[in-house]
């Protein structure tokens, strides 16, 4: 069967759902997972959160009436099968694609995306502040939050579910309970959400309860005695009753495969006149079984055989690696050394610390701010905590670094996976960061330009008393196969190094952008300009000497993969301002928001690729 014969190919709006048959929808769900394995296994991306969320999306779409009113989903990466259903098919072919479609949400992408995300949390929340705003202008709209992937855990949602006792707001939150955040789920609230699943009696009581409710017709008396039996139920079964507590109808657990229930269940509670809570069982992974016995493996990732499951890509060193490693090393070192993460262990590379020291290492879920507070008590304690995030996600818990770390003076070692550009776009790009924490007293901060450096700045934080923040890209510097067998090098404190020596100019770098530079200059020396190449290794304490010496005598470029505002481009202005010298010139990316997709082509439509920057320099020298 060719594409244009799917019943895919005949959905170009939810409204198409309606007049589809139950078993239409089901073979509906059955093309759509097939389209995104091959759609992802092509271009990377989320996979097993999107295979996890087909019946729900699907179920979600028939009820409700988008975008009238309003599907507000958390974190995004659950978004695929609703860009499907929403008129961009054929857009979906450019996922994470230059100027193509996105791999989350995004309110400038379509009116059906009425929210954008890419960081947890935030569903709850905003769609609380759109059910006001509804309540207010009579709009008469019914707002549904999609919370899932351990988004729960996160501080922003319970803030969010703090604030809606007593609202009389028509809002329905959906919880994509699939027991797994990125890793697995931690904590009390997934605990208690198991609990409740397999409460066996009291969901027998609730099964027929809900039976009764959609059989009887809509007289209030009959269906509020209904409704009290089951709450008498919830008391006797059910530990807490937390979501009635805070004023939210409970609904639930529901098989989040089974289209007609779901359906049922959607259509039961659309006209409510209060916050309903619906909670939804499902399978990550659900229909490609490489992504159900491996759902953290397939959460995000690059191109892949549908096959076998396997990755297209080239293995080797990559710094996630490299930190993991040496993380493991410190720890056999020093045992006082713990590992914190959130919700990302394997994505971080701490896998294998918390395999070989189990007792050492902590996962708090999507809890970045608590991470960084339990590991500021952890450093108050006589303990050497590392912090590894993405660098992205970290900038959630920036009062708590600057609050309870830096003004404390507390040796904590930050250390910030996927600083730089990626693929997945704005809410992922780790560009920030220099910017962010350049400012922050006490704080040294530091970018190896490859991965042996990396193992040589962690072992060197170890020895500074002091909050520590090194940041490194995603990926590999493709310079080194494997971390030296020797032992780990000290690197001096504030000091940059010389990398390759020139006369016409200096081009200062940070991270993995050295390497940028030697190729720029590489570049160069075939038209006779000879750029001297520095790798700045220090943001604080910056080597101002070093950069002086070299001001005096040449021209100054600095090249950084991170918002030139506040980064190194802003500490060699700040350093120069009262000096003579030959004139400054930087690259880097604007304050203006960095699309999506392959980094080679950001590189090259922004000015950043090694060809761009070298003609840039000639312009600058008059060359």
């Amino acid at each position: 069967m060719s594409r244009k014969d799917t019943i895919l190919s005949t959905v170009n709006s939810p409204e198409d759902l309606k007049k589809l048959s139950l078993d239409e929808l089901k073979k509906l769900a059955v093309e759509i997972r097939k389209l995104i394995i091959d759609t992802v296994a092509s271009e990377g991306g989320h996979l097993a959160p999107n295979l996890g969320v087909v019946e729900l999306t699907i179920a979600l779409h028939r009820v409700f009436d988008s975008p009238h009113d309003k599907l507000v989903w958390d974190v995004g990466h659950q978004g695929y099968v609703h860009k499907l259903l929403t008129g961009r098919k054929e857009f979906f072919k450019t996922l994470r694609k230059y100027k193509g479609c996105l791999g989350f949400l995004s309110r400038e992408e379509s009116d059906y995306d009425c929210f954008g995300a890419g960081h947890a949390g935030t569903a709850i929340s905003a769609a609380l502040g759109m059910a006001a705003a509804a309540d207010l202008k009579g709009s008469g709209e019914k707002i549904v939050a999609v919370v899932g992937d351990g988004s729960l855990n996160c501080g922003i949602s319970l803030e969010g579910l703090n604030n809606i006792s007593g609202t009389s707001q028509n809002m329905t939150i959906i919880l994509n309970d699939n027991k797994m955040s990125i890793s697995e789920n931690v904590g009390a609230i997934p605990s208690y959400l198991n609990r409740i699943i397999t409460a066996k009696r009291y969901n027998k009581i609730k099964a027929f309860a809900r039976k009764l409710l959609l059989k009887v017709p809509k007289h209030q008396k009959i269906r509020r005695a209904i409704q009290r039996l089951e709450e008498a139920t919830k008391s006797i079964f059910l530990p807490g009753v937390f979501f009635e507590e805070l004023g939210i109808r409970y609904i639930g657990p529901i098989d989040g495969h089974d289209l007609r229930e779901m359906i049922r269940a959607f259509d039961a509670v659309k006209d409510s006149n209060r916050p309903v809570l619906v909670h939804v069982c499902t399978e990550k992974g659900r229909g490609y079984t490489p992504a159900e016995e491996a759902p953290e493996k397939f959460h995000g990732l690059s191109a892949f055989d549908p096959a076998t499951g396997k990755s297209n890509g080239k293995g080797g060193l990559t710094f996630s690696k490299a930190f993991g490693n040496s993380a493991v090393e410190l720890a056999e070192t020093y045992s006082d050394v713990t590992a914190i993460t959130a919700a990302m262990a394997k994505g971080t590379g701490l896998s294998n610390f918390a395999q070989t020291f189990p007792d050492r290492f902590y996962d708090v879920g999507i809890a970045e701010e608590h991470a960084v507070v339990f590991a500021a008590g952890l450093a108050a304690s006589g303990l050497r905590p590392v912090v590894a995030m993405y660098a992205t996600f970290m900038q959630r818990a920036l009062d708590c670094v600057f609050h309870d770390v830096c003004l404390q003076n507390l040796p904590v070692i930050f250390c910030l996976d996927r600083a730089g550009i990626v693929e997945d776009g704005p809410t992922h790009h780790g560009i920030h960061d220099l910017g962010f924490f350049r400012s922050l007293p006490n704080l040294i901060l530091m970018s190896p330009q490859h991965e042996a450096e990396l193992r040589d700045m962690i072992f060197s934080a170890y020895e500074l008393k002091c909050p520590v923040v090194i940041r490194y890209p995603r990926g590999k510097s493709g310079l080194i196969d494997e971390l030296p067998q020797t032992p780990p090098g000290r690197i001096e404190t504030g000091k940059a190094e010389v990398v390759h020596p020139g006369s016409d100019g200096v081009i200062w770098s940070v991270g993995r952008e050295v390497q940028t530079a030697m190729k720029v200059a590489q570049n160069l020396e075939k038209a006779g300009i000879f750029i001297k190449v520095v790798n700045t290794r220090f943001l604080r304490p910056f080597d101002a000497g070093a950069l002086l010496e070299d001001a005096a005598k040449m021209p100054v470029f600095t090249l950084e993969d991170c918002v030139i505002t506040g980064g190194l481009a802003s500490e060699v202005d700040e350093v120069l301002v009262h000096t003579s010298h030959h004139g400054t010139k930087h690259f880097g990316w604007s304050k203006e928001i960095v699309p999506h997709g392959c980094t080679s082509k950001i590189r090259d439509s922004l000015n950043m690729s090694t060809e761009r920057i070298a003609e840039q320099i000639k312009l600058f020298l008059n060359r």
